[in-house]
């Protein structure tokens, strides 16, 4: 498997990035002791978050995808916009959300109905579905009768002509429809993959790759007893409130990984030439997909408490892999011993210990690879000069354009 990697340490100050559901931030047990963790979902969620902020600034609409539990309420605005009526359009979005994956019976706040599950979809395959509904001879018969039996009040002539538009807007056709879109605005639902349980072939698996992030140190949640002051409140003295919420602090180490052959079939990235022998995706796409996803990568941060707890943070040091075959492969375990507390605090010896760890896998197990190279905090480079080994220091700029330059 060709792909790339992403080895980084960042230090985060008071936040509770991700809690758990005692509003606790999360930990795991790891080399024995404690450590501060962020599950793989709150990041990817920041960097699929980030990768839209990226695409929207360079007028890229290749990260469309949005998951949602409003399935209803996306589908029924395409399909008023193609000209049916409001009611028999939430009619239609309802029959197809069911077939797609089961509605709830609770309604968002303006009464659409939701899904079960949140569904990451994008705006093409809305728009594809749309489309197909709309220029159906099959369908307009039936949103006719449908129109029709909403206006005289005729509950009975309704739902014969709902079954009726059931038989037509059948999973097969569905799914057909949403695959034709072939996720050309949709590179997120490609690198972060969709499950979608009532309909297996509608599932992708995502070409990239997390992990847990985990502190590179014994670390311990600590408790913050607040106190607010009743503005309104001019009788008595004292707080108007009084309560506790739970934070921490870590250096963690984080660890993402693309898998560049995957990414190029034809289930994510895949080449497109229509008919006329146009080409409307080739590798130059794929290129600048991998160029925004590793920025996203590197800049984001999950937003958690950010008005109260701000953790908005940059990594110190961030090391590019790629490596022409072999499964990705974490540096986690150069932190198996957790860091000590030092005069230099965490990051010089979390930043040695990982280099020293790359240098050892690559010398034990020939873990071979295309590229190498590392972005430092300037502060930094003398620190960390004498365990870099072979790994070459560069920019931002030329440690992503260097990766992407081996993408398929």
């Amino acid at each position: 498997m060709k792909h790339l990697e992403l080895h980084i340490i960042q230090s985060v100050p008071v936040a509770c990035l991700n809690r758990d559901d005692l509003n606790s931030p999360k930990t795991a047990v790891f080399g024995g002791v404690q450590r501060a963790r962020v599950s793989s979902q709150s990041w990817k969620r920041a960097i699929r978050e980030m990768a839209k902020e990226i695409a929207a600034e360079e007028k890229s609409d290749l990260f469309s995808g949005d998951r949602t539990r409003r399935m209803v309420y996306t589908l029924s605005t395409r399909l008023a916009e193609k000209g049916i009526t409001s009611q028999a359009a939430i009619a239609i979005a309802e029959q197809v959300a069911d077939v797609v994956e089961t509605l709830d019976s609770k309604v968002d706040s303006e009464g659409y109905k939701k899904i079960k599950t949140v569904m990451f979809f994008s705006k093409a395959e809305y728009d594809a579905i749309a489309e197909a509904i709309a220029t159906s001879d099959e369908v307009k018969n039936s949103v006719e009768a449908l129109e029709k039996a909403a206006v005289e009040g005729n509950d009975r002539e309704r739902e014969k002509a709902l079954k009726a538009m059931v038989k037509i807007l059948e999973k097969g056709a569905i799914s057909k429809t949403i695959k034709s879109a072939q996720l050309k605005d949709a590179a997120d639902i490609a690198l972060f993959g969709r499950m979608v349980a009532n309909d297996p072939s509608l599932k992708v698996d995502g070409a990239s790759m997390f992990a847990h992030i985990l502190s590179t140190h014994k670390a311990d949640n600590e408790i913050d007893f607040f106190a607010a002051v009743d503005d309104l409140n001019k009788d008595e003295s004292g707080a108007g409130m009084t309560s506790t919420l739970e934070f921490n602090s870590a250096t963690y180490y984080r660890f993402a990984a693309l898998n560049l052959d995957a990414l190029a079939n034809d289930d994510h990235l895949g080449d497109i030439t229509l008919k006329d022998g146009t080409v409307v995706r080739s590798v130059e796409t794929r290129k600048q997909v991998v160029k925004t996803f590793l920025k996203a990568i590197i800049q984001s941060i999950p937003s958690a408490r950010k008005t109260t707890m701000n953790g908005n943070t940059l990594p110190v040091y961030v090391l590019g892999v790629v490596r022409e075959k072999g499964h990705p492969i974490q540096l986690i375990n150069a932190f198996e011993t957790p860091v000590r507390r030092s005069e230099k605090g965490f990051v010089t010896e979390s930043i040695n210990r990982m280099n020293i760890e790359y240098a050892d896998l690559k010398e034990t197990w020939g873990v071979d690879s295309l590229f190498a190279k590392a972005v430092v905090k300037g502060s930094l480079k003398e620190q960390i000069k004498a365990n870099q080994g072979s790994i070459e220091t560069c920019s931002q700029d030329d440690l992503i354009n260097g990766m992407v330059a081996h993408v398929i």
